[in-house]
C-alpha cells in the first residue's frame, strides 16, 4: 500500500466530522462520501465504500460511549434492524451495476432531500408547540421508560411504527448504495415525529447504523477485493489510515458535545450544510 502523505489533511477533517456526527446522530458518510468525490476526484463507488468503513470505526467509538451513558433502546434498534440489514444488502449490490455519474445524482438527490426534511423537522416553532402537551402525555401515557447513567429517566413511546420500518428499509437500502441515509431517516422519524428525547433517538440510531453499516461495508470491500484491480483497494487503503484514527478520535468527543449543543442549532446547520453538499455534487455532474 502507498501512502499519500499528500491527503495528511483528512485526519483532523475526519475528527470534526466523526465529533459532529455523534453528537447530531447523522451518518458522517455524509460528509465523507462528498469529500472523497469532490477533493480526492476519488470514483464514487471507491469514495462510498471508504466512507462507510469509515463511518463503522467513528460510530462503533461513539456508540460505545452512549453504551456507558445506557441510551440504547436496544430492543427498539433490533426492530430497526430487522428491516435495514436486508435492504443494505440489497442496496449494495444493486449499487455494483450502477454507472458512477448515476451514483453521483442519487447521491446529491439524497442528500438535498435529507437536508430540506431535517430543516422543515427541526423548525423550532414547529416543535415549541407540542412541547409541553407531549411532556405532561408521557408523564402518565407511555410505552418505554430508559433511565440513562446519570439516573435522567426518559418516557416515550415510538409512533406509527409501520412507517419507522419503512423508513428503515429505505434508509438501509440507501446506506447500501450512496453511503447515507439510515441515520437521518432515523432522526427524522423518531425526534421529529414520535418526540423521542433526543439522547436515546441519536444512541438507539447510532446502534442501527454501525451494525447496518457493518454489514454494507463488507459488501463494498469485498467487490474491492475479488472484483476490483489493485489500485482500486490501495486507493480505499490510503485514505482510510489517515480516517479512521480521527473518527476514532471524534467518535468519543461528540457523545460528550451532545449534552451541551441547542439541537434545534445543529439540526437546521446541518441541513443547510447537507443542501450545498448536494449542490455541489450536481456541480460536479455538469461542470
Amino acid at each position: 500500500m502507498t501512502i499519500i502523505w499528500e491527503w495528511w489533511f483528512l485526519f483532523p477533517a475526519a475528527v470534526l466530522i466523526s465529533t459532529i456526527a455523534m453528537a447530531s446522530g447523522v451518518g458522517g458518510a455524509i460528509f465523507f462520501s462528498p469529500l472523497f468525490m469532490i477533493i480526492l476526484g476519488l470514483d464514487p463507488k471507491v469514495a462510498i465504500g471508504s466512507a462507510l468503513l469509515t463511518e463503522l470505526f467513528g460510530f462503533t467509538s461513539g456508540l460505545i460511549a452512549y453504551y456507558k451513558s445506557k441510551l440504547i433502546d436496544f430492543k427498539l434498534g433490533i426492530a430497526l434492524l430487522k428491516f435495514s440489514i436486508p435492504a443494505a444488502v440489497l442496496g449494495t449490490v444493486l449499487g455494483g451495476y450502477i454507472p458512477s455519474d448515476i451514483l453521483k445524482s442519487i447521491f446529491a438527490t439524497g442528500i438535498i432531500y435529507i437536508g430540506y426534511q431535517i430543516f422543515i423537522s427541526w423548525r423550532k416553532e414547529e416543535r415549541e408547540k407540542q412541547e409541553v402537551l407531549n411532556k405532561k402525555e408521557f408523564e402518565v401515557d407511555y410505552e418505554s421508560e430508559l433511565i440513562d447513567s446519570d439516573k435522567n429517566i426518559y418516557h416515550y413511546t415510538v409512533c406509527n411504527k409501520s412507517q419507522g420500518k419503512m423508513f428503515a428499509t429505505i434508509g438501509g437500502m440507501f446506506v447500501g448504495m450512496i453511503s447515507v441515509g439510515l441515520g437521518e431517516l432515523m432522526d427524522f422519524h423518531l425526534i421529529s415525529r414520535c418526540k423521542v428525547p433526543t439522547p436515546v433517538a441519536v444512541a438507539t440510531a447510532i446502534f442501527a447504523v454501525v451494525v447496518t453499516v457493518l454489514v454494507a461495508s463488507a459488501g463494498h470491500f469485498y467487490n474491492f477485493f475479488f472484483n476490483s484491480p489493485p489500485a482500486v483497494m490501495n486507493q480505499a487503503l490510503a485514505v482510510v489510515m489517515f480516517t479512521i484514527p480521527g473518527v476514532l478520535i471524534g467518535g468519543q468527543i461528540g457523545p460528550r458535545l451532545q449534552r451541551f449543543l441547542p439541537p434545534d442549532l445543529v439540526k437546521a446547520g446541518l441541513s443547510v450544510l447537507f443542501i450545498i453538499v448536494g449542490c455541489l455534487m450536481y456541480y460536479t455532474l455538469f461542470k
